[in-house]
C-alpha cells in the first residue's frame, strides 16, 4: 500500500514536470498530465506486485520505463489539445524512471514487497 500512495503522489507530480521542462510535451489542462500520471500510478503499482522482489529491481524498473513510454504516449493521444511525441514520450518515461528507482530501493530495503503466503 505504501508503494501505491507514494506513486499517486509521484507520478502526477513527474508528468506534469515534464510537461513544463520538456518542449515536445503539452498538455491543454493541468488536469490532463494529472490524469495520466495516476494512470501511471495505477499501472505501475500492479506492475510492482507481480515484479518487484528482492534481486528484481533492474528487471522492474527497465519494465516501468516501457510501460511508462507506452502508456504517456498513447493516453496523451486521447486527450483533446495535448501534443506528446514519442521522444517526449521517452523522455518523461526516463524522468518517471528515475524517481522509479528510488521508490524501488525504498520498497526492497524495507521488506515491503515481501509477499504474504496465501
Amino acid at each position: 500500500m505504501t508503494g501505491l500512495i507514494m506513486k499517486l503522489i509521484i507520478c502526477p507530480i513527474t508528468v506534469t514536470l515534464a510537461s513544463f521542462i520538456f518542449p515536445n510535451v503539452a498538455y491543454a489542462a493541468l488536469w490532463q498530465p494529472v490524469l495520466v500520471g495516476l494512470i501511471l500510478a495505477v499501472a505501475a503499482h500492479v506492475m510492482e506486485m507481480f515484479l518487484l522482489k528482492d534481486g528484481t529491481l533492474w528487471v522492474s524498473t527497465v519494465m516501468d520505463f516501457g510501460a511508462a513510454t507506452l502508456i504517456v504516449y498513447f493516453v496523451s493521444q486521447f486527450l483533446a489539445g495535448a501534443e506528446v511525441t514519442f521522444i517526449g514520450a521517452v523522455l518523461t518515461g526516463i524522468l518517471l524512471t528515475i524517481t522509479e528507482i528510488f521508490q524501488h530501493r525504498y520498497l526492497i530495503q524495507s521488506g515491503k514487497t515481501k509477499k504474504s503466503p496465501a
